[in-house]
């Protein structure tokens, strides 16, 4: 494209377990923690933002477009547009690549991407046949009409009376995320012990990450109500985590020979994620600094069922070869850590010839991604998953490492429900 869209500062709230520090919380709230921290740290005129984008999963009926609310809430002007987009676990990678390509176009010059996501507060329902009594009450207008309504209450039975709490699982399917895991794990037969070790170093990495410092800049302060004590890091690292401890876990979803357990999967988690986007030239023209470009990016679906968490298998050798690149090209891998059985299941697909053939149809294997390129400050596993947020978090880790270790090439990649997948390349502007 004529227009280079890059990413110039990023930040977000640490994130923290769900039901714990965030509980009084909403996604919006969280959105404008983000988004405030990105401008305060960017140093950038409020109202040069010309458009913002947010992901999110857990949709509150209160607030439709959730980024609309954020924006206002956030205090920047009204005559900002913003919209929200959702696809599970990649909604805010969906964000950033909307944004990019807006700013390819021409369209807008300076863009905020990001997501949010509380899963203190789902959205519990009454039961379908309760709600629609309570819409035909809300149209009584007689006392006679009131009462025909009242004995149509008599006759429910005691389920119309529970509550409607969403399951997290996939509404084609009925399988949760945990379980299509499992079958993932099962094609390729992943092992126990080989998900234990890699959880493990998810944790290991998570830490160091923080002990250097890495952190320190996209982390935010924030102080929650009630007490308003600061939160400076995410809840999710251990540092005594190890494979003996992960090893006495029982499975979680396959009870008698799953190899996903508690302690290699991510956990419910609230926070939010926020990015600055320019056009590369309106960026140097500002004075800030751009510290990765959007090159290419592509999304993919596969079987809802059996490929339900391949999604970097399914995008990540096809973005190479698109753009004529090799693993060794590649300093920087940044992929979703939905359970230890998918990422031990996605390497293991990539490095194998017959999958890139049939599955991809590309010549050869993508070969195998080298572990010191890959979460190098740990992922999901350890730091946690907001659903809407990580790929904020993932996009910016990478944009960061590139500076860190000075390298050219970033892929960050993530798998959704419902077989979906994305990649995307990111260059850094200041290799030499």
């Amino acid at each position: 494209m004529a227009h280079q869209a890059v990413l110039v500062s990023g930040v977000r709230t640490p994130f923290m377990r769900s039901h714990r520090a965030y509980v009084e919380l909403s996604g919006c709230d969280l959105g404008r923690l983000a988004l405030t921290g990105l401008l305060e740290r960017a140093a950038l005129e409020p109202s040069k933002i010309e458009h913002v984008i947010m992901g999110t999963v857990i949709h509150d009926v209160n607030t439709p477009n959730v980024a609309r609310e954020v924006v206002l809430a956030s205090g920047l002007p009204s005559t900002i547009p913003a919209h929200t987009v959702s696809l599970a676990c990649i909604s805010a990678n969906v964000a950033a690549t909307t944004l990019a390509d807006m700013i390819g176009a021409g369209r807008i010059t300076v863009g905020i991407c990001g997501g949010l996501d509380t899963c203190s507060d789902p959205p519990i329902r009454l039961s379908k046949k309760m709600r629609q009594t309570m819409v035909r009450f809300e149209k009584v207008k007689s006392f006679s009409a009131a009462l025909r309504e009242l004995f149509q209450i008599r006759g429910f039975g005691f389920r119309d009376l529970l509550p409607d709490v969403p399951k997290v699982v996939e509404y084609s399917n009925g399988k949760s995320m945990g379980e299509g895991a499992e079958i993932l794990a099962k094609q390729i037969h992943v092992e126990r012990e080989a998900c234990d070790a890699y959880a493990e170093r998810s944790h290991r990495m998570a830490i160091q990450a923080y002990e250097e410092g890495n952190y320190k800049q996209d982390v935010l302060v924030v102080h929650v109500p009630p007490k308003f004590s600061p939160l400076d890091r995410d809840e999710g690292p251990r540092s005594d985590t190890t494979r003996e401890k992960l090893g006495y876990l029982r499975p979680a979803f396959d009870k008698q020979f799953g190899v996903c357990t508690a302690g290699n999967s991510s956990f419910l988690t609230d926070g939010a994620s926020a990015i600055l986007m320019m056009e590369r030239k309106r960026a140097e023209k500002e004075g800030l600094a751009p510290q990765a470009i959007i090159r290419d990016y592509l999304y993919r679906a596969g079987d809802a069922l059996h490929e339900m968490l391949s999604g970097p298998a399914l995008t990540i050798p096809l973005l190479l070869a698109r753009n004529n690149l090799s693993v060794d090209d590649i300093g920087v891998f940044e992929i979703h850590e939905a359970f230890a059985a998918q990422m031990v299941a996605n390497l293991a697909y990539m490095a194998q010839t017959e999958f890139c053939r049939t599955r991809l149809g590309l010549p050869k294997a993508m070969g195998e991604i080298p572990l010191e390129k890959l979460n190098a400050w740990g992922g999901s596993l350890s730091i946690g998953h907001p659903f809407g947020a990580t790929g904020g978090r993932l996009l910016w880790t990478a944009a960061r490492r590139l500076q860190e270790e000075k390298v050219r090439y970033a892929v960050v990649s993530g798998c959704a429900a419902g077989g979906h997948g994305s990649a995307i390349l990111l260059e850094n502007p200041n290799f030499a």
